[in-house]
């Protein structure tokens, strides 16, 4: 997706865990999206989430090997996975476990070394230095806690990400929007393409503040339907470019309200 990369805000929970509070945690689940890019898949090597966490608590921070207040999150869905098959509100679950409870300032997503782009039916691999060393780090800035619940979405900008260098090679540079997602809405609809086209089509759908800071998009499935997930509340100007060999009009909405917590439907839009 374009984005940019934003703090985000806590979840609250809607029942109480006693055994993470008296525990000292706080429980956690982390998810990673994607936007539409211009490749036939963009493969990462997910290895690791960790967390940078302040705590009052006595004694050394649980996990905290190195002694620098960084701990994996635990329990983490390590793999390779293809970004441009979590499109369209298809999102991949990382990690869904318990933290310590603290101030949390940043998240890292840790990446190895197998990745890469496939352009045209050849795949070609994607240098990760920064991620591969240290790790990428995400802006959170919130007080974990105990008992409560947190969940975050990680959303990739593909098109942002992959970096064409003047060798001809590609680097991982990756760019994610990180939103809280109890504290965002979500933007459904469905697009209606006329009768008279007899073909499939595959529209875009963008969805862009109107204070033009943020920038969220998707494809259409094969049904017309999209999903915008992890929406920060507010008014937004929605988008619909249908693929150019059908030569159908971008369809706007200038007036999309987007409130926290609540999925805006759109409806049927009729290009």
């Amino acid at each position: 997706m374009i984005a940019t990369l934003v703090s985000v805000g806590l979840i609250s929970c809607s029942e109480d865990d006693s055994s993470a509070e008296s525990a000292g945690k706080a429980n956690l689940t982390v998810r990673m999206t994607d936007a539409p890019g211009d490749y036939d898949a963009v493969l990462v090597d997910v290895q690791d989430v960790e967390i940078h966490v302040e705590t009052e608590a006595e004694g050394e921070l649980e996990g905290d090997e190195d002694g620098d207040g960084w701990v994996s999150v635990g329990d983490v869905q390590t793999g390779v996975y293809d970004l441009l098959e979590l499109t369209g509100g298809v999102s991949q679950l990382l990690a869904d476990t318990e933290v310590p409870a603290g101030f949390v300032s940043q998240m890292r997503l840790v990446l190895g070394s197998e990745n890469s782009v496939v352009i045209d039916g050849e795949s070609k691999p994607l240098n990760t230095p920064s991620a591969q060393q240290s790790g990428l780090k995400l802006q959170i800035n919130k007080e974990f806690v105990a008992g409560e619940n947190y969940a975050y979405l990680l959303d990739f900008d593909v098109d942002k990400s992959v970096v064409t260098t003047g060798n001809g090679s590609y680097n991982l540079k990756p760019v994610i929007r990180v939103s809280a997602e109890a504290d965002a809405g979500m933007v459904v609809g469905k697009v209606v393409i006329p009768e008279t086209i007899e073909v499939d089509v595959q529209s875009l759908v963008v969805l862009k503040s109107n204070e033009g800071d943020i920038t969220i998009s998707a494809y259409t499935n094969d049904e017309g339907e999209f999903a915008l997930q992890g929406v920060p509340a507010g008014m937004y100007t929605l988008t619909v470019t249908p693929q150019a060999d059908v030569e159908l009009s971008v369809h706007t909405n200038a007036e999309v309200e987007v409130r926290p917590n609540e999925t805006t439907d759109l409806g049927e839009i009729e290009l």
